[in-house]
């Protein structure tokens, strides 16, 4: 990587799923851990909503994309990706928050699986209770 080139990476999380994008001025391809994009997710909706930043902001095809996905599954890490994206995205040109924001790629969805409490078998059940 040159000099020239300008590099943006960004943090994006979504339920137990962390993603690292580095994003740098490019041709368009994307890696998610070292695997082809189409690869990684086979499914079209999941496709859509990694490129759904890129897509607002007119800016598809122009970036290289090298992703990081850890935890979670699949739906999970797409959401992650593409906070991430969109986050890079600002990093990139301040004036893209303005398009990103009102469409919700920069808020970061707060809803996770609710722990186990101790001395019960799982987050909300209940042993069931016996009076005899």
């Amino acid at each position: 990587m040159s000099v020239a080139t300008k590099s943006m990476s960004a943090t994006g999380r979504r339920k137990n799923a962390t993603a690292r994008v580095r994003m740098s001025e490019g041709s368009g391809t994307i890696t998610i851990n070292g695997r082809p994009f189409d690869d990684y997710f086979a499914t079209l909706p999941l496709q859509n909503a990694v490129l759904a930043p890129f897509q607002q902001a007119n800016l598809l095809n122009r970036f290289d994309l090298d992703i990081t996905a850890k935890g979670g599954g699949l739906h999970g890490q797409a959401g992650a990706i593409r906070l991430a994206v969109a986050r890079a995205l600002t990093l990139f040109d301040g004036e893209l928050r303005k398009e990103l924001k009102p469409e919700g790629f920069l808020r970061r969805d707060p809803r996770m699986k609710e722990r186990k409490k101790p001395g019960q078998p799982g987050a909300r059940k209940r042993f069931q209770f016996s009076k005899r």
